[in-house]
């Protein structure tokens, strides 16, 4: 094939609109800010494990695309999220990642707030009498909540279908896994990485780039694998059978180890839109959410579950297991972070044009189906078509 002059590199892939995305989704500013309000601010986003509260009166923050969030088990022991800024003068108002408080105290002018939003405390009160100024009109701004199979939910948006909605059966393939056996988080990562945030999803979307791991082109066998689309660009795969031994000096997983409905050597996995993976592989599970920083800038935040009371051996090797793929000195994961930034390398300088998706198996083996689920739903929320975002000719 001959290469190519300005005019046929810039022209659009000989397949269907919806088999290709424009480097324009992954660089554009507008797009950017659009997919914030459009998409961050309307759908449901995992905020973290229950095990991450395990207490009344736990706390955790984090930083929800753009916005801070407080989440927190109350003194009845509901969950809830609140956003993290004081009512009073608007300063953020908990700094730390987590603890245990039955208040929350802005440092500024130490006003203070109770584990269920109400402000319960503002000194000097008197002097805002003239005014009108009470303290049960100054609560936190609460977010939404709610949680399924232990994973717990917020959405910023007042409106929005309830979790129930917005997720559907999605779900479902992997609650064996999730609700079989008591979970808790053992392993916690934040990686800050120089790519756009849909470079880094399109990781666990794409199981043609199995390729790329030469851990997974020597164990997995990728044609057994089976994708099931859902509404709402969720997707999910199965069936996929891992030869452990066929790498180095590693062994077959041990059955004892394996979580419920999932056999040890086998993997499972599932993808909430837009930024929500759980990986099941086998002995244990990870779990992905990735938030936008920057057009060229995202967060990822991994987490690794194993079973809550298991003895110090068990859990010695489940740790051994999830880090063979995902830990930092792992096999994959800094692949993958890598693959995410060379994209970046090209699609944010505009040195590429278009993304091809255009992988066609039945939904088995290597086909982009969950790929192209993903881009339909951000079209359809962007208002936008992920081919030709500015309908430019």
């Amino acid at each position: 094939m001959p290469s190519r002059d300005t005019e046929t590199w810039q022209r659009a892939p000989a397949v269907p609109d919806t088999h290709y995305v424009s480097g324009l989704v992954y660089s554009d500013p507008e797009i950017f800010e659009e997919e914030r309000s459009k998409i961050f601010g309307k759908v449901w986003a995992l905020a973290c494990h229950e095990s991450e509260l395990p207490k009344k009166f736990d706390f955790r923050t984090i930083d929800y695309a753009g916005t801070p969030i407080i989440v927190t088990r109350g003194g009845d022991g509901r969950v809830r999220s609140f956003v993290n800024v004081c009512s009073h003068r608007g300063a953020k108002l908990v700094n730390e990642v987590s603890g245990n408080t039955r208040r929350f105290i802005c440092f500024y002018h130490q006003w203070a707030y109770d584990s269920e939003g109400a402000c319960v405390g503002i000194p000097q009160p008197d002097a805002y009498n003239e005014t009108g100024l009470r303290a049960e009109d100054c609560g936190l701004r609460e977010v939404r909540t709610d949680s399924k199979y232990g994973l717990i939910f917020i959405n910023l948006s007042d409106e929005a279908p309830t979790l129930n909605e917005f997720i559907g059966d999605a779900l479902e393939p992997l609650s064996p896994m999730l609700t079989g056996t008591e979970l808790e988080v053992f392993h916690y990562q934040r990686s800050e990485i120089n790519a756009n945030w849909k470079a880094w999803m399109e990781t666990n979307l794409d199981t043609y780039h199995g390729l790329m791991h030469v851990l997974l082109r020597k164990t997995q066998v990728n044609s057994s694998r089976e994708i099931t689309l859902f509404l709402g660009g969720h997707a999910a795969t199965g069936g996929s059978g891992q030869k452990y031994g066929d790498y180095g000096n590693w062994a077959a997983r041990e059955e004892s180890l394996a979580l419920p409905g999932i056999g040890a050597n086998e993997m499972k996995n599932g993808d909430l839109f837009p930024n929500f993976t759980i990986l099941c592989r086998g002995t244990v599970i990870r779990i992905d959410t990735v938030t936008p920083i920057s057009p060229h800038r995202l967060l990822v935040e991994c987490r690794g579950l194993g079973v809550k009371g298991e003895s110090e051996s068990d859990r010695h090797q489940r740790i051994e297991h999830h880090n063979q793929y995902w830990g930092f000195a792992g096999r994959n994961w800094p692949e993958d972070a890598v693959a995410a930034e060379r994209c970046e390398a090209t699609f944010g300088s505009g040195a590429a044009r278009h993304q091809i998706i255009a992988r066609e198996e039945n939904l088995r083996g290597n086909d982009d189906g969950m790929l192209r689920g993903f881009y339909a739903e951000w079209s359809r929320m962007m208002g936008r078509p992920a081919n030709n975002p500015f309908n430019r000719s």
